[in-house]
């Protein structure tokens, strides 16, 4: 690292703790040729993703488009941020696991669609109503027999 008041390049550090966040690293350091001490900030480096819209065009992602997304599903639903913050967090963990630099909005829409369905059907079929784009009733029915289909799988029947 180059100190800031001299330029030299040899620097020994001092003190190392991580931020608030837990994001990065904080390191007091010192330089070899002036004696001067400067702080520095380690990150991870993030790899932009590029997500594959329908109609074939490209945008960057966007977790703040994605959380609103869900956050709107989720309306008036038992449902706290910090539940929705968790779904978020898988699928930006899918994301950095797929080792893709570019991923299809379908894939995304996909991974949302298991979380909700796993937290709060009613939040899962109205993320579907926007993500499938539901022509008629007759595709809203067939959504809605597939939760039915495997949400009673186990129970028992009274």
């Amino acid at each position: 690292m180059r100190c800031m008041y001299c330029g030299c390049e040899d620097s020994k550090v001092i003190d190392s703790r991580s931020t608030d966040d837990g994001n990065s690293i904080r390191r007091r350091r010192e330089c070899i040729a002036c004696g001067k001490r400067f702080t520095t900030f380690e990150t991870i480096e993030v790899v932009p993703f590029l997500v594959i819209k329908r109609d074939g065009t490209r945008q960057a992602y966007d977790r703040v488009k994605l959380k609103n997304g869900i956050v709107r599903a989720c309306e008036k639903r038992p449902i706290s941020m910090s539940e929705i913050d968790e779904i978020v967090d898988g699928i930006e963990k899918n994301l950095y696991n797929s080792m893709e630099s570019e991923i299809s909005s379908q894939t995304i829409g996909d991974w949302v669609m298991e979380r909700l369905k796993e937290v709060d059907e009613v939040a899962y079929i109205r993320f579907a109503a926007v993500y499938r784009q539901f022509k008629d009733s007759a595709t809203f029915f067939e959504e809605m027999s597939k939760i039915f289909n495997t949400g009673s799988k186990g129970r028992k029947k009274n």
